[in-house]
């Protein structure tokens, strides 16, 4: 320090000084770990998640507001993300189709879209339509000419569609079990 030999004290002070820094490493070093293990954990998870549920995956294309009618090309039909309205439409049932640029918003946030192809069997409507107000808040179901199949199920980014043949009640109740409330905006 000053040329002197150092003494105990300041021995003793640089040896707390060193003990100090190994135990911030340690701890340091175990809490990268943690946090290593935690992403790891979270990611395996979200795949797992995902990969279990109904329906498929289908890229998200965004969530920006645009005026009705702007054009877009969506990736899915019908739609399970990308540019919508502001404003959602009521939850229920309609007897007439409801713009896709509406619903999207719906989607977002955490609803469930029944859509048919008008002109199935009217009995096939009757069990949706009992599905839908069984489940309430959070569905919405329509007809919609554009459909490319009999049925499709919608959540953000999720779908599932298939012909009135393959139509069960459980398959439709577990698609709005699994998404129900899972958009990427919640709003209860």
């Amino acid at each position: 320090m000053n040329g002197q030999p150092p003494t105990d004290r300041d021995q003793y002070i640089a040896q707390a000084r060193r003990v100090r820094f190994a135990k911030r490493v340690v701890w340091i070093a175990a809490a990268l770990v943690l946090l290593a293990a935690a992403g790891y954990g979270i990611s395996r998870y979200r795949r797992n998640y995902s990969q279990n549920r109904p329906g498929v995956l289908v890229p998200d294309q965004g969530r920006q507001h645009v005026a009705l009618d702007a054009p877009f090309l969506y990736n899915s039909n019908p739609p399970t993300s990308g540019p919508h309205v502001a404003i959602p439409a009521e939850w229920g049932v309609y007897p007439v189709e409801v713009h896709d640029q509406i619903l999207i918003h719906n989607l977002e946030h955490g609803g469930i879209l029944i859509a048919y192809r008008p002109g199935i069997n009217s009995e096939v409507i009757a069990k949706l339509e009992g599905i839908a107000k069984e489940f309430g808040r959070k569905v919405i179901m329509a007809p919609r000419a554009s459909n490319d199949a009999d049925i499709a199920l919608a959540a953000w980014t999720r779908l599932d569609k298939f012909p009135v043949s393959e139509f069960t009640k459980e398959r439709v109740e577990a698609f709005i079990r699994a998404w129900r409330n899972k958009g990427p905006e919640f709003v209860p």
